[in-house]
């Protein structure tokens, strides 16, 4: 790559894109190509193939993608499998046929077997059964590899797969009926400060999750594009801290960064979802990358952008 190299960004306006975005331009690159879904909708092959023809990207991260937390993806399961799996097909069999040099998909730690040995390594992937509240965007994610996996077999392209752990930062999804567990919390412990009341929150709060500022996964994704090819990276490579906290010990942190001091209630009637999700990141670690980002930095800098939304917090 070099600075005015062609890179296609999709999802651009997402938690990932967005961060994505500004580290290319903090880096110097300087012809990055963005389509909002009104301009380009990826789902659409005769779309998608037609952009492709027209723009010539050299390089794609593919960063666009349906998302959800615990209640949205057993709510709209054909949305998720359906819009994910074709945004996967149409972006890398595009990317295939209109020569672009190298291709960065960006996955989910929701692709490993529920019940797998932690840490997760990547080799575990196909080794057992999903967990069922998110099956249907773990699945597609899955197509999304094996894809990637079997271009880069029978043509040769240099399409890598990375899996990134939960994902959190300035500009997330903070809808309570859509968004994951961090920024549910933020919002909702926010609003108990403003407003009064208790916290009421799912599950029991046992449930491990490791938590990945959304720049460092955006300079993990420079990294993999300048400096790792498909052979280097294997089939995935996971992007991660190597660290989890339970929900319990998440939401005292949260709780104590918004400055809330009233009664959290754990609602055992919801599910808790998957036990532990931690990533085993020695393969990206031994490449060359490491996060920087604290977990209380990260959320104290997405706390004020959530309520400071213009003010610069990356």
């Amino acid at each position: 790559m070099n600075k005015n190299s062609k890179i296609y960004l999709a999802g651009h306006r997402g938690l990932v894109g967005s961060a994505i975005y500004r580290v290319l331009q903090k880096s110097g690159y300087t012809n990055i190509v963005t389509r909002t879904h009104k301009e380009l909708d990826l789902t659409r092959q005769a779309e998608t193939e037609a952009f492709f023809a027209e723009e010539k990207p050299e390089y794609v991260i593919l960063a666009a993608a349906k998302v959800g937390g615990i209640g949205a993806n057993p709510a709209y399961p054909a949305e998720f499998i359906y819009e994910n799996s074709e945004i996967a097909l149409n972006v890398i069999h595009s990317s295939y046929k209109f020569g672009v040099k190298k291709l960065l998909n960006l996955g989910s730690s929701c692709i490993y077997p529920k019940m797998a040995p932690q840490p997760l390594k990547e080799e575990y992937l196909l080794t057992g059964p999903l967990e069922v509240t998110n099956e249907a965007y773990a699945v597609a994610k899955i197509a999304a590899i094996r894809i990637c996996k079997h271009y880069n077999q029978q043509y040769g392209t240099n399409f890598i797969s990375a899996m990134p752990t939960n994902l959190y930062g300035p500009g997330d999804n903070y809808d309570l009926e859509t968004s994951h567990v961090l920024p549910a919390l933020i919002r909702k412990f926010h609003e108990a400060k403003m407003n009064g009341g208790p916290v009421i929150l799912w599950g029991d709060g046992s449930p491990k999750r490791e938590f990945l500022y959304s720049e460092d996964l955006a300079e993990a994704s420079l990294f993999l594009l300048e400096h790792i090819d498909a052979e280097k990276a294997g089939e995935i490579v996971n992007v991660g801290t190597g660290e989890d906290l339970s929900i319990k010990e998440l939401a005292k942190l949260i709780s104590t960064i918004v400055g809330y001091k009233g009664e959290i209630r754990w609602d055992t009637t919801k599910p808790n979802g998957t036990p532990r999700k931690l990533l085993d990141v020695s393969r990206i670690h031994k490449l060359g990358w490491q996060a920087k980002t604290s977990l209380e930095k990260g959320i104290r800098k997405t706390y004020q952008h959530y309520v400071e939304p213009n003010k610069e917090s990356a």
